[in-house]
């Protein structure tokens, strides 16, 4: 089955998607990181220096207002698709989304990111940056409602809390599970 702008439709789906702003959250970053195909990652100095000396801009931090427009841009793009947006965390360097959509994750995340870099470019105070987000983004599955709940509180309460960032990316999962963060399922999205 097919839209009627051509994409394949999914079954519906719940996803929780994070993507960063450019050059903010480098691999090897010291507080934890997210290996495509290693899942979360120990700081590597290193590593985090030489990926900063391959920056092609500017790392682009979000202002409040820039954030206003992200979260307006999210629901906006929601309610053309017909998606639910059940929340939306734009942070200075990062973004986090729940949504319930009938499109494969990766396609959701793509226009989600598309449809904010277009609203940041026509706001009063455009964004001006040659590149405004970190390629692609971490999706996740959520497939219960215990999943749900627990990212919708990571995304609406717990993001304003010092120290959550460092938390969220201890080394085992015992330690993740003892301080109570968001780790649903994942999916397997590439480029």
């Amino acid at each position: 089955m097919h839209t009627n702008d051509g994409e394949k439709m999914n079954d519906t789906k719940c996803y929780f998607i994070t993507w960063t702003t450019y050059g903010t959250w480098l691999p090897g970053d010291a507080r934890g990181w997210r290996s495509k195909r290693g899942g979360y990652q120990i700081a590597r100095p290193q590593l985090e220096e030489w990926c900063r000396k391959q920056l092609r801009g500017e790392a682009v931090l979000l202002a409040l207002h820039d954030r206003k427009t992200v979260e307006n841009a999210c629901l906006a793009h929601c309610e053309h698709r017909g998606w639910t947006l059940l929340a939306v965390s734009a942070r200075t360097n990062h973004v986090h989304v729940i949504v319930i959509s009938n499109a494969a994750p990766d396609i959701t995340r793509d226009q989600l990111k598309a449809n904010c870099t277009s609203s940041l470019r026509r706001q009063a105070e455009p964004l001006v940056a040659s590149r405004t987000w970190t390629r692609l983004g971490d999706v996740e599955i959520l497939d219960t409602d215990e999943d749900i709940e627990a990212c919708f509180v990571y995304v609406t309460e717990s993001q304003d809390r010092k120290g959550l960032d460092e938390r969220r990316f201890s080394k085992t999962e015992s330690e993740r599970a003892s301080v109570g963060t968001c780790e649903p399922k994942r999916a397997s999205v590439g480029p």
